[in-house]
């Protein structure tokens, strides 16, 4: 069983204000919720009802883990939870090695406890190589005449002290903008995580880490970060350090409360797994790429999710989060792709859904769009509905299987 103070929610659900879920809890989340724009909830006066977005948010010693679902499938938390962390897997979210194994598989594991650990690692294998010292300027007192002199502040601070000098000058340690940046990751790991297993770990890696200095970071102190030979193992550290840091949000509500929210919208996530999948899948002679944009009008350009070209063939892939299993696609969508079709010079189209009745996609299941005057062009479009599951894990030849569709895998 999970820990007391972990919920469990399927996104587009609805979590009332009752049991572990408090109102100091919805009060937190609303303001959370405004922050971001109202993009993450809908608000309802006895609760809440998630959107799109799944991952982890933990407030107030609070942890609701919110997972991806296809409606009525029948699949525990457990599957969904694995299927959730091996798509941050593949897509390069989280790194795991493989869900089931080591500390993955622990019954009390949840998808925070996953980035922290793999934050804590991070920083234990920079201990171990050895942390990198850095040259920058600061200006403060000291006993020796190096750098520059900064009278005004020498004659304010030095009248007194006449064996002192207030200089700017440059230091070498390991007191640097990288260092600071770990450590306020760090500091937020500690909160976060007491009374988990992962508490004592956290602290023997601040007992390693050397005294810095406390900084406040935002986005903008991410740019400021140096990109060269040694600082290029930081990268994977300094990359969760970001999503940790700027998505934590201390004092969010009236009281004390601290909030760390780690959520990943499900329909951007879904096309990069596909994606991802495809390329694995496919042969030296078919490309796959993905976010390739054209101008329509103006300033507004179109892009569709997946582009496949094989020779001159052209192939688009538009991909959907959602069931359609009891609907028909929307006009739009429709729209879409014949102008994808026509921009691209694509032959075929397809609009690809998970679902737990997958399709038999051949030749005849795309159908042409009814021709415009003037136009000559052959467009067909297919409603491609696939499983991504096989036997409760999910299915690694997804990408297999929609290359076949479109019939450029030799056979």
């Amino acid at each position: 069983m999970l820990k007391q103070n972990v919920i469990q929610v399927f996104e587009h659900s609805f979590l009332a204000i009752e049991g572990k879920f408090e109102q100091r809890h919805f009060v937190a989340l609303s303001k959370l919720n405004a922050l971001h724009y109202y993009k993450y909830f809908d608000l309802k006066h006895n609760g809440i009802v998630f959107k799109q977005y799944v991952g982890v948010i933990q407030v107030d010693g609070l942890t609701i883990e919110i997972l991806p679902k296809i409606d009525n499938d029948g699949k525990s938390e457990a599957v969904w939870q694995k299927a959730l962390i091996n798509m941050l897997r593949v897509t390069r979210k989280l790194k795991v090695q493989q869900v089931g194994e080591a500390d993955v598989n622990k019954q009390q594991i949840h998808l925070l406890d996953i980035y922290f650990e793999w934050f804590l690692n991070e920083v234990q294998l920079l201990l171990h190589q050895g942390l990198i010292k850095q040259y920058y300027k600061e200006t403060s007192n000291v006993k020796a005449l190096k750098g520059k002199l900064e009278f005004a502040g020498h004659i304010n601070k030095n009248l007194v002290h006449k064996e002192r000098f207030y200089t700017t000058h440059q230091v070498y340690d390991k007191d640097h903008l990288v260092h600071q940046i770990l450590y306020k990751a760090l500091d937020i790991v500690e909160k976060c995580s007491k009374g988990n297993y992962l508490y004592s770990k956290c602290k023997t890696v601040q007992l390693d880490f050397p005294e810095v200095k406390s900084i406040n970071v935002n986005e903008a102190t991410f740019t400021k970060v140096p990109k060269n030979r040694k600082t290029a193992p930081y990268e994977t550290a300094l990359a969760i350090a970001r999503l940790i840091i700027l998505n934590y949000a201390p004092n969010v509500s009236s009281g004390n409360e601290r909030m760390l929210a780690l959520l990943f919208d499900m329909n951007s996530l879904w096309e990069e797994y596909v994606l991802i999948r495809l390329k694995q899948a496919a042969p030296k002679e078919v490309t796959i790429y993905g976010q390739e944009s054209k101008t329509f009008w103006k300033t507004i350009s179109i892009r569709p999710d997946i582009v496949i070209e094989k020779g001159s063939q052209k192939y688009i892939i538009d991909t959907k989060w959602k069931n359609i299993d009891y609907s028909e696609p929307s006009t739009n969508d429709l729209r879409q792709m014949y102008v994808y079709n026509d921009y691209w010079k694509s032959d075929k189209a397809m609009l690809l859904y998970p679902s737990n009745t997958p399709s038999m996609i051949n030749d005849d299941s795309f159908v042409s769009f009814e021709k415009i005057e003037h136009k000559n062009e052959h467009h067909a479009c297919a409603l491609g509905k696939i499983s991504i599951f096989e036997e409760n894990k999910l299915d690694e030849n997804i990408g297999v299987k929609i290359l076949n569709w479109f019939d450029v895998i030799a056979r």
